[in-house]
């Protein structure tokens, strides 16, 4: 889904990936043009998120300067407050990312005038049905998976209430369409257009049970109950792991809340992009 970007707010967050020398060098030179321009400014590492969601009140927009795991950790920050981000990639491949470093400096200001468009992007959320805890949210994908021990779990799947099957596996990956390019993809599922809806469900090393992929509607509930002698982990997007126990149980659904990415133009044909991404992968 495509929105115009709205340019009455004067307040544009920087988040960056603070490993990386030239995206800190990058987040002070757009602080000091964002200035310049008459809006206000705030600045942290994406690893912060604590620190950003205590500024991103109020926020236009977020510039997130490193590659797709950068704007992944912007996405969590970003969506629950209804905050568009513009991707800037100093990473290798770039799916999310809109324009590159060395255009940062002169494409930023067409946005700070309110030139763009919002792409909305669906999410999965996660709950740890045992636990009282808010629920996890994430862009990519939610898998559970086994632990540092290689055994295989034992993982039960009820789809809307109704027992799919026991997987024997390393684990189960749950991706939206964005992340059906990423960890799933690696592990044989299939691609899905971004605009798409639909959650893939897709077993990590499945011995003697379904191996295949499912897509599944976005209504879909999947519940995932973990039996295992050795630890587990229930992982989102590969950058939050929580401990799982025999008997727990994960509940995934599609996320009240998008992800926002600000575009300079109308996406290209995804599957020309999609093809020209893969194979700056090897």
């Amino acid at each position: 889904m495509m929105k115009k970007i709205c340019s009455d707010n004067k307040k544009i967050g920087i988040l960056f990936q603070h490993k990386a020398s030239a995206a800190v060098a990058l987040a002070k030179e757009l602080e000091k043009l964002v200035e310049d321009s008459g809006a206000t400014v705030w600045l942290c590492s994406a690893w912060e998120e604590d620190r950003a969601c205590e500024q991103i009140d109020g926020t236009r927009f977020i510039v997130c300067l490193g590659g797709d795991g950068t704007v992944l950790r912007a996405a969590r920050i970003a969506s629950p407050h209804d905050v568009p981000i513009l991707g800037v990639n100093l990473g290798r491949i770039g799916f999310m990312t809109e324009i590159s470093a060395q255009d940062a400096l002169s494409r930023v200001p067409d946005f700070l005038e309110g030139q763009g468009w919002v792409e909305e992007r669906g999410m999965l959320q996660a709950e740890l049905v045992s636990a009282n805890t808010p629920p996890y949210h994430a862009l990519n994908d939610v898998v559970v998976g086994r632990g540092e021990r290689c055994r295989l779990i034992r993982v039960g799947a009820t789809i809307d209430e109704a027992l799919l099957t026991t997987y024997k596996c390393d684990g189960l990956i749950v991706a939206t369409a964005t992340g059906s390019t990423g960890y799933s993809l690696a592990a044989g599922g299939p691609v899905l257009n971004p605009q798409s809806d639909a959650m893939v469900i897709k077993p990590i090393a499945a011995h003697l049970s379904l191996a295949t992929a499912l897509v599944l509607p976005s209504e879909a509930v999947i519940e995932l109950e973990v039996n295992t002698t050795h630890k587990a982990t229930l992982s989102i997007d590969g950058q939050v792991e929580v401990p799982l126990r025999d008997g727990d149980t994960v509940r995934i659904k599609r996320s009240p809340y998008v992800t926002k990415l600000l575009r300079a133009q109308w996406p290209a044909p995804f599957y020309e992009t999609l093809v020209q991404k893969l194979e700056k992968r090897e």
